[in-house]
C-alpha cells in the first residue's frame, strides 16, 4: 500500500496547492526570478530555468504568470538580494527535516524557522545534522492512464538515462541523477507525457514510520513551515 499512500499524498498536496495558489505561485515566481538573475531569461540557454518552468507547470501555474515572472526578473535588480539557505533539524517524533529557503533577510528566516521547530517539539540543528540521510535526485511522477503503454514508457525512461523506474498501483516514478534530470524530463516532455511532479528533490535513504495520529501532528508542522514566505521546499523522511 506504500505506493497508493504516496499517490494519495501527491494528490492531497496538489489539492493544498490549489487551495492556496497565490502563496504557491509567489514561491515559484521567486524561484524563477532568482534563476533568471543567475543564468539569464532564455530557457533555451538556462537549463535551470527550463526545469523551474516544468516544475511550475506541474503545479498548474499559468503560462502568463510564468512569462510575467521571467520578464519582470530580467530587469529586477533587487532579486539579486535573495540568498538560498538550507536549514536542517528534527521535527516532531524525531523526523529528519531539510528546509530550503530563499530570503532577503537570513537573520529573520533563521529565527522564524527555528521558532517553528521549537514550537512543534522539534530541534533545528547544524548543517549536515540530517543531510546525510538524503540524496539529491531528479524525480518525475506520471499518473497511470489507459493511454500509457508501460513497456514503452519503461524503455523511454531507460533511454533517457533514468537511474530507477518504479511502477506503483496508480503512477510511475522515474528517478534520475541530478545531472541527467533536465535531459530525461525533456525527452519525456517531447513525447507528450504529463507530469504530476517534475523536480529535483532530497530523497531520504532511510524512513521513519509514523502512526496516523502522529502523521496528523507532523503534517501540521509541515504546513506551518511551508506557510512561511521564505520557505521554498521542505523535505523529510516520514513514512506514513
Amino acid at each position: 500500500m506504500a505506493g497508493h499512500s504516496k499517490w494519495n499524498n501527491i494528490k492531497k498536496r496538489k489539492e493544498a496547492v490549489d487551495a492556496k495558489k497565490g502563496k504557491v505561485y509567489t514561491k515559484l515566481g521567486k524561484e524563477i526570478t532568482v534563476i533568471v538573475k543567475q543564468g539569464g531569461p532564455d530557457p533555451n540557454v538556462n537549463a535551470k530555468l527550463r526545469d523551474a518552468i516544468a516544475k511550475a507547470k506541474a503545479s498548474n501555474m499559468p503560462n502568463e504568470n510564468i512569462n510575467r515572472c521571467i520578464q519582470k526578473a530580467s530587469g529586477l535588480e533587487s532579486a539579486s538580494n535573495y540568498e538560498e539557505i538550507t536549514y536542517e533539524g528534527y521535527g516532531p517524533f524525531g523526523i529528519a527535516v531539510i528546509v530550503e529557503a530563499m530570503t532577503d533577510n537570513k537573520n529573520r528566516s533563521a529565527a522564524d524557522i527555528r521558532c517553528i521547530f521549537d514550537r512543534s517539539n522539534g530541534t533545528m540543528g547544524q548543517t549536515g545534522s540530517v543531510g546525510y540521510m538524503f540524496n539529491k535526485k531528479g524525480v518525475i511522477i506520471i499518473e497511470k492512464t489507459d493511454n500509457i503503454n508501460e513497456e514503452e514508457l519503461t524503455l523511454l525512461a531507460i533511454e533517457a538515462g533514468a537511474e530507477d523506474f518504479i511502477v506503483e498501483e496508480e503512477y510511475f516514478e522515474i528517478i534520475t541523477e541530478v545531472e541527467n534530470f533536465t535531459a530525461a524530463r525533456e525527452i519525456l516532455e517531447k513525447e507528450k507525457y504529463i507530469f504530476e511532479e517534475a523536480e529535483i528533490k532530497m530523497v531520504p535513504t532511510m524512513k521513519k514510520e509514523l502512526t496516523d495520529e502522529e502523521a496528523e501532528t507532523f503534517f501540521n508542522f509541515i504546513d506551518k513551515m511551508e506557510d512561511n514566505d521564505d520557505v521554498q521546499n521542505v523535505w523529510h523522511n516520514a513514512d506514513v
